[in-house]
Formats: structure tokens, sequence, C-alpha cells
């Protein structure tokens, strides 16, 4: 494969952050594939549902993927990668966090920025299907924060060979405030309807099943009513569902910046300098990264765009980066 260069360079007119975060929902082609769906039951009796694609090969370098909040195997970043796996003889297996298949997930604890119990389990479940594959993974927005930081938890032990991450929200609590500011408050209102419509989907799911427990689990959240910001909810809904004290020990503990040092797997991190969603100053420095990591800044892409070519056809530079990157991750 030719080398692609480093420097994104967004579609003419398409230079705008906005344009650019937006353009995957809501203008993008979709992406059609043929995947078979396998659910990974977990030791607490809840479960992930994986969306694999690509060869059937025992020893095929295989990817493991990751959303990003609200999002699932069927967003248009997941399946675009996918498909760019599969073109050069990868196969792919695009993991739903918790209730984010389609069907609520059957515990009260939700999936969250800090969810890196759950990746372990997928890594491991991989491993032990597929031994004999090279296994990396990539992580987009939320994803990859729970990603770099199960790779700073487990250091050289990630069983992974090479990892990815993409538009990483690297302090929780500077881009809880960031995305309240300006027009990413439109964002916020999306990200707290869909948040929100998650949780009340489980209840009508634990009313209809008796699950009576769980039921209760919910009411003692008490009102879903007027949370407008990532603060409200992850302070009323994400903390007590998930073992946190409240929204400021979730972030302090779940954010992916306090962990990149630790990483001692061959790891890439794409960021833009527009991304509507990370403050700059969120961004980690160069001392707090270990020599495995290589972080690449590009002054444009919004969050989780990077659409370049042309406005009439345009072009996913991540995926081609990201697969040209793996595919030359491994030990030299």
């Amino acid at each position: 494969m030719p080398t692609p260069p480093d420097r994104f360079t967004p579609a003419f007119g398409l230079g705008n952050p906005h344009l650019q975060t937006l353009w995957g929902p809501l203008w993008r082609t979709t992406t059609h594939l043929d995947r078979q769906r396998e659910r990974l039951w977990l030791d607490d009796g809840d479960f992930l549902d994986l969306d694999w694609h690509g060869p059937h090969i025992a020893d095929a370098p295989l990817v493991l993927v990751l959303h990003g909040l609200t999002g699932s195997s069927n967003s248009p970043y997941v399946a675009g990668l996918q498909k760019a796996l599969s073109s050069q003889g990868w196969a792919s297996v695009a993991l739903n966090w918790r209730g984010c298949s389609g069907e609520p997930n059957l515990l009260p604890r939700s999936y969250h920025s800090g969810a890196s119990e759950d990746l372990a389990a997928a890594i491991n479940h991989l491993r032990a299907t597929r031994p004999s594959a090279p296994l990396y993974a990539v992580g987009y927005s939320l994803g990859g924060n729970v990603l770099l930081k199960h790779l700073g938890e487990t250091g050289s032990g990630s069983q992974l060979q090479g990892a990815v991450a993409v538009s990483v929200p690297f302090r929780l609590d500077q881009c809880a405030d960031r995305i309240g500011q300006g027009f990413s408050r439109l964002y916020q209102a999306h990200f707290m309807r869909e948040m929100l419509a998650y949780i009340k989907n489980k209840q009508q799911k634990f009313l209809h099943d008796g699950h009576h427990e769980g039921l209760e689990t919910l009411a003692k959240l008490g009102s879903l009513e007027n949370m407008r910001t990532f603060w409200d909810f992850d302070g009323r809904v994400t903390a007590p569902l998930n073992g946190f004290r409240d929204a400021q020990d979730y972030y302090r503990r779940a954010s992916s910046r306090y962990f990149l040092g630790e990483i001692r797997t061959p790891t890439l991190i794409i960021h833009a300098a527009d991304d509507p969603f990370v403050f700059l100053h969120s961004l980690p420095q160069t001392s707090e990264l270990s020599d495995s990591t290589q972080f690449e800044l590009q002054a444009k892409g919004g969050h989780v765009g990077f659409v370049d070519g042309t406005f009439r056809t345009p072009g996913y530079y991540l995926e081609r980066r990201i697969p040209y990157w793996l595919a030359n991750a491994g030990p030299e």
C-alpha cells in the first residue's frame, strides 16, 4: 500500500469543524456490510453484542472497533473502518457497549467512559476465540478513552499488538464544560436526549420483565427531568449506577489522560485541534506520553470527522490512515 500523507486536508467547503463533525451522521452514504452477531455473556450476567466482519481465517489480523457515546456498531465511522479493513484482508469485530446494540442491557448499570473491564472481557474472549490472530483495537471518542485507560491499566499485558484512539475526551470534566459552550450546546442537547432515552428504555424493559430490583435501583435516581448538562447526567445517573461518588469522582477515575504514561502497547492517537468537544488545554503534553505512543494532532478534522476529497466525492482519511498504521504497528 502507498504511504498515506500524515497530514489531513479537509475537503473544500468542509473546513468548518462542525461540518466535519456532522458530515458522517447526517450526510454520509450508508455503508452496508455482511456481519455476523455474537453475544458475549459477562461474568455479572449482562452481555455485549459483537458484530464480526471480514475473513474467517484463524490467523488473519483481527481488529476490535469501539464506538463512541450514543453510537453503535452501525455508526458510520465503525462500518466504514470495518469495510476498509476487510479490503486489506483483515477481520474486525465491532463491539456494542452495554445497551447499545438495539436492545437494553439486563442490569441497571450502564456503559460509560471508564468501562475498561468490559473491554478487557471482550479482548479476553477474542484472544480465546482466535488465538493465532494478531489482535488490535481502535476506539473513537468514548471508545478511545476506554481503550487508552485499558492500555494504561494493563501496561505490557494489554494483549494487543497495536491500538489507535481517535478524538479522545482526555479530561472528562473539562470536556463536560467544553460541550456546554457555544454551538457545541446543540451536541450536548442531542446527547442528553439520547442518554435519557437509554435509561427510559431500560426502565420499560425492567417493567415488562418484572425486574423489580432493577426498577428499584433506577427509581432511586429520582426524577430524570431538568437534566441539561453532562455534569447533571453524570452526577445523577452515571455515577450512582456505576459505583462512583459523584460526577467529579467519575471524571477523575475514568479520564484517560491520567493513564497515558503507563501505556506499553504501540499506540497512535489522532486528534483535531478544532475538535468542538475538547479544549486544547485538555490534550496531553509530550511529557505525559509513553515512548510507545505516537500523537498526531491535525489542524482540522472536527470530532471523528476527517472528511477529505471533495464535496461531491468525499474521502475518509481515518479509513486510510488507521489500516495503514496498524499494518505497520507490529514489532520490528
